[in-house]
């Protein structure tokens, strides 16, 4: 389990083709100061185990299935990534539940700068936009976001100096495609409701 509170930008260090698969290396600092095999760390909100890691490298194995359904498809070796290990039971959740599971694919479709922040306009799929309300959270490449207007196709949210500053979001553009996962809890309540609905 995951916050989408990103400790660090990592870089795409090599990728190796293996059929219906890839293994990924990722360049990386403060995500392997406690690192050990078999951990999970977030990269731009999709959950991977680290197979093998030395001092500033770690690897991960990418099935097909994450590829087909994730941004992952299409990184190349110097992208920058979003980076987050597991969350710990002593830590705080300065962000949201965030599973690592990325439900749909979106794409940045324009961004309007002010003074104090940036309003990015996201695409959604159809299907998810049942579980976006306005003020609720939504990851978007692993980062914990408040939406500010909720769509039935698409989304908007503020981004502030920091997350500009810290996370891949404040270099995407336009066309960009990004991972997205919703809410965890609207999901739980959806399957829920109808059971209790039957109940007196």
């Amino acid at each position: 389990m995951f916050t989408g509170i990103v400790e660090e930008l990592g870089t795409v260090a090599a990728i190796e083709d293996q059929g219906d698969a890839i293994r990924l290396s990722i360049r990386a600092s403060t995500v392997l100061e406690d690192a050990g095999l078999g951990d999970s760390i977030s990269v731009n909100g999709c959950c991977l185990t680290i197979t093998t890691y030395d001092a500033d490298t770690w690897t991960a194995d990418v099935m097909q299935e994450t590829l087909d359904k994730t941004s992952l498809y299409g990184v190349r070796p110097g992208d920058r990534v979003n980076l987050e290990r597991a969350v710990t039971a002593d830590k705080r959740l300065g962000g949201h539940i965030v599973q690592g599971h990325v439900d749909g694919v979106g794409t940045v479709l324009s961004r309007t700068p002010s003074e104090h922040w940036e309003v990015v306009e996201i695409s959604l799929p159809t299907e998810l936009s049942r579980y976006l309300v306005d003020k609720g959270s939504i990851t978007v490449d692993g980062v914990s976001l408040t939406v500010v207007e909720a769509g039935t196709d698409r989304f908007t949210v503020s981004l502030i100096p920091e997350t500009l500053a810290r996370t891949t979001l404040g270099a995407r553009q336009p066309g960009d495609r990004v991972n997205l996962e919703v809410d965890i809890i609207a999901k739980y309540v959806e399957r829920l409701l109808p059971h209790a609905g039957g109940q007196q």
